[in-house]
């Protein structure tokens, strides 16, 4: 999620995997590879459910279409502005190689963006605080679709780093602007009786601590590591491929190319004919 996806693919050389044996250091990578693809079965499968329950009309129009006009405008990208091109000097095709910090990092992301707002959402469930479902429903579907679109364009040949690196920016600026509503209804509008206990008030600070939590992370990740990092190492590995490509596409064409002495033998031997 938010790049997370198609940042943390783990990417290994055949080379080297073939020459170099495994041992005790090289251990760790694998554990962690495995905690991050059982994390994205749990994202997957926590998506499905999170897009039943938001089509119940908790979902803004606006934020309804906006994965149509996302999708749309990707597949327009691909296609016009940044085309696929094949290099065969790349061994992977992940954009962005992290490290245990990293995934750390990914690990509270989907934390704080997808588990404890889903918890929160079916506490509100439990709780009959409409308000609280309301207000985070948004964020989890938005988020849920961005899952899915970096999921599915990550094992597509047909999309270019930097058109995957376009899905998690479009995404992750649009949920911007979705927690800061989100914290607008539960700093401002929600407000607790006279009468209300001391789970009342967990519950409502709960949900304060958690907008702040989703606009403080996604705003880091953005500007942080989305635009500063992640788009430019999208462009870079896209124009080293091109050029990689095109530099081939020249050389077979001199290599196809007959050489200046044979010309001049053959032109020779037509004027000795004539």
């Amino acid at each position: 999620m938010s790049g997370l996806s198609l940042a943390v693919a783990p990417r290994s050389d055949p080379d080297e995997t073939a020459a170099v044996k495994p041992s005790a250091s090289s251990k760790q990578p694998t554990v962690l590879g495995g905690v991050m693809g059982s994390l994205r079965v749990i994202e997957l499968q926590l998506v499905v459910f999170i897009m039943i329950f938001s089509a119940s009309g908790l979902v803004p129009i606006l934020d309804l279409i906006y994965p149509a006009f996302a999708s749309g405008y990707v597949l327009l990208l691909s296609r016009l502005a940044f085309p696929a091109v094949r290099s065969r000097s790349e061994g992977g095709r992940d954009i962005f190689k992290g490290g245990r910090l990293f995934r750390a990092y990914v690990v509270v992301g989907t934390t704080v963006g997808l588990f404890l707002p889903l918890a929160y959402v079916l506490g509100g469930f439990a709780r009959g605080d409409e308000h609280a479902v309301r207000s985070a429903t948004p964020h989890l579907y938005l988020l849920s679709f961005q899952i899915l679109t970096e999921n599915i364009i990550s094992g597509l040949e047909i999309f270019s780093p930097p058109v995957r690196a376009m899905v998690p920016l479009l995404y992750t600026v649009r949920r911007i602007f979705v927690v800061v509503d989100w914290m607008y209804d539960v700093w401002l509008n929600k407000t607790l009786p006279a009468t209300a206990t001391f789970q009342d008030v967990a519950w409502m600070w709960f949900g304060r601590v958690l907008a702040v939590a989703n606009m403080v992370y996604f705003s880091i990740n953005l500007f942080g590591f989305l635009l500063p990092q992640f788009l430019p190492r999208a462009f870079e590995k896209y124009f080293k491929e091109r050029d990689e490509v095109s530099a081939k596409l020249a050389e077979d064409k001199r290599a196809s190319a007959p050489a200046p002495e044979m010309i001049s033998s053959k032109d020779h031997e037509t004027k000795k004919s004539d």
